[in-house]
């Protein structure tokens, strides 16, 4: 494949799923000592049952970002929000956890792969943080290359 390879051309399951076991590996990402008992929304009734959810929420937190030029909390809410069981009533949307994105966002300021921006408000990109999330796109498309061959 000629030129660069851009998060834009990956299947987003399989890249957030990569970039998840690329931030585990890694082993820099802070993460928070409640992720074991905190729901994500208030539409959930339990707490996600994978044990690596944190770094799954951080892989498509950057991806989020990475597709769009500048994100705020309450649009990573109403992302990762679904639609709240309320019995007999009526299904409504309901927004997820600010607080669990907003400590996803902080983990990834600090290890350099979004930064503040203070023009727009909300977060961005960095150069570092595109060049990392571009190699582990070119990594995913290269393993599909792979898997296609073997077949």
């Amino acid at each position: 494949m000629p030129g660069g390879v851009s998060v834009r051309d990956v299947d987003a399951q399989k890249f957030i799923n990569a970039y998840a076991a690329f931030l585990k590996r890694q082993g820099k990402l802070p993460i928070p000592g409640w992720v074991d008992t905190v729901k994500t929304s208030h539409s959930n009734e339990l707490p996600p049952q994978s044990i690596d959810w944190f770094y799954t929420r951080a892989a498509s937190v950057a991806r989020h970002i990475y597709l769009r030029k500048t994100v705020g909390i309450g649009r990573l809410r109403k992302v990762h929000g679904s639609t709240k069981n309320r019995g007999s009533r009526p299904s409504h949307h309901v927004d997820a956890s600010g607080s669990v994105d907003r400590k996803v966002v902080q983990a990834l300021e600090k290890i350099g792969v979004l930064e503040l921006d203070e023009e727009k408000g909300g977060r961005r990109i960095t150069q570092s943080g595109q060049r990392d999330l571009d190699r582990i796109a070119q990594t995913t498309i290269e393993e599909d290359d792979e898997e296609e061959d073997d077949e």
